[in-house]
């Protein structure tokens, strides 16, 4: 009884974890914590030019510096950049 108590117990608790450090952007990233770059999508092209000249490409590392309302400061390579959570949303991330 102990053992089946045990295991559904922590099998749960395993899904919720992994369920919870799953992120699709940015805008849903932690602070301090670095991501990869997956992909760039929105439906405005100026847009994704713009963060295509801030570095913002499939492969790069990215940092959440911090979080001030809808204002996200990130880090790529040498530049610390602040940009807006529509931006933010658009940056397609993964957990290092």
């Amino acid at each position: 009884m102990e053992g089946l108590l045990s295991r559904m117990f922590f099998s749960k608790s395993k899904g919720k974890e992994k369920a919870m450090s799953t992120i699709e952007n940015l805008s849903q990233g932690k602070v301090n914590k670095e991501y990869i770059i997956t992909d760039v999508k929105s439906n405005d092209e100026e847009m994704e030019k713009f963060l295509f000249s801030l570095g913002c490409y499939e492969g790069e590392i990215v940092t959440l510096v911090s979080i001030l309302g809808d204002t996200y400061v990130i880090k790529i390579k040498d530049g610390r950049y602040s940009i807006d959570k529509q931006l933010a949303t658009a940056i397609r991330v993964k957990n290092i």
